[in-house]
């Protein structure tokens, strides 16, 4: 699926410069510096998120960990999934916690975040482990061309457990089998 492939390079490039270094993706090449404050120290094991849901937008799916691909991309989860990036914190942990999943395919039609460009402040995000639930509140949603992503306010350093959503949007470009924009959520922890 080459719109998940473009998704999965420039949420790759982020990781990358979060982890201190730099990788070319098709769009451009992407530096910026990083703190100590990205290192992450995990809390007691909870193990891992097991679903989200977004009620306002009817989300409610199960969560995977995801990694790198070989090549440096971030894998992406399979279609009706939602992907934990699992190299970062935990979602609930300190520090920003990123899902990511597709927007829709071809041969599928809507898929886990279709209508994630539609949060606003304020709309509720649970995700759920074997034994407990965290609650996020929506506070910006924002749409970005793919080349401007803005690495600094996903990854930026924070002591706060914060929570990043991310898909693609915008127009498809035909041509190119790829959505133009990503569309990013920003939450944080209710307490």
């Amino acid at each position: 699926m080459r719109a998940g492939r473009v998704l999965a390079a420039v949420v790759a490039a982020a990781a990358a410069i979060a982890a201190g270094g730099t990788i070319a993706t098709q769009v451009n090449r992407i530096a910026a510096p990083v703190s100590a404050d990205h290192v992450h120290q995990r809390p007691a094991d909870r193990g891992a998120p097991e679903r989200v849901a977004i009620p306002s937008i009817g989300v409610d799916a199960d969560v995977v960990p995801v990694g790198l691909e070989p090549d440096g991309a971030v894998q992406t989860p399979d279609f009706g999934l939602a992907g934990w990036y699992e190299p970062g914190p935990r979602p609930g942990d300190r520090g920003p916690a990123v899902l990511l999943a597709h927007v829709d395919s071809k041969a599928s039609g809507p898929d886990v975040f279709y209508r994630l460009h539609e949060l606003r402040p304020g709309a509720r995000i649970s995700v759920r482990y074997h034994d407990a639930t965290v609650t996020f509140s929506v506070t910006k949603t924002e749409q970005v061309n793919k080349s401007a992503l803005p690495t600094g306010h996903i990854w930026g350093a924070t002591k706060r457990p914060v929570l990043r959503l991310i898909t693609c949007g915008g127009k498809f470009d035909q041509a190119a089998h790829s959505y133009l924009d990503n569309v990013i959520v920003y939450a944080d922890l209710l307490r």
